[in-house]
């Protein structure tokens, strides 16, 4: 398969692409709420913390006490009502409560409505990852096809290559639409 050392780099930068890609998938799909209380929900909240702007989830632990509550319990207490007025206005739909201690969460189950929006908002991030992996199969296959024109694979070198890109390609592809397969399950239940 590895014809020389470039080919063995081009192939393993392809599949470093492919992870990055596959990654941010995961990412996208752990911020959607799902009707199930979920900590990385609260991932992309911001918190002005003493002037520097700071994520909610290094300033306190985040947990999920069962399937319809995550539960925020502060390090610093004195940050009670910027993390509220934080949950309050990000597009999540939250309404939190506190009883001055800890803030409450309350996960509601999503309307049918609702969760075929979250559908195609999944779709959506999964066609996304497609294509930014195919565009990472065509700059590999760009790459080979300079190594062809300096002589330094052969034709038949370029053809075994491309094959294999496009295996590499389509194994990823199956990964994100196995996850993404699961994700549409877990948003339609009820």
């Amino acid at each position: 398969m590895f014809t020389n050392q470039e080919d063995k780099t081009l192939y393993e930068n392809l599949k470093k692409h492919l992870d990055g890609n596959y990654d941010h998938f995961l990412s996208e799909l752990g911020s959607v709420r799902a009707g199930r209380a979920n900590p990385r929900l609260l991932d992309k909240i911001m918190i002005d913390y003493y002037g520097t702007l700071t994520p909610l989830n290094k300033m306190a632990n985040i947990s999920a006490p069962d399937p319809r509550t995550i539960l925020i319990s502060l390090w610093d207490i004195s940050m009670l009502r910027e993390v509220l007025k934080a949950i309050q206005t990000s597009d999540l739909g939250f309404n939190p409560s506190d009883d001055g201690k800890v803030i409450r969460l309350y996960v509601p189950a999503p309307t049918e409505e609702r969760r075929l929006e979250l559908v195609k908002m999944v779709r959506k991030f999964a066609e996304d990852t497609r294509i930014n992996m195919r565009n990472g199969r065509r700059e590999a296959l760009d790459q080979f096809k300079d190594l062809k024109k300096k002589s330094i694979i052969t034709e038949d070198d370029l053809a075994v290559a491309e094959k294999e890109v496009q295996k590499i390609l389509n194994s990823y592809t199956d990964k994100v639409d196995q996850t993404l397969a699961q994700k549409e399950k877990e948003i339609m239940e009820v």
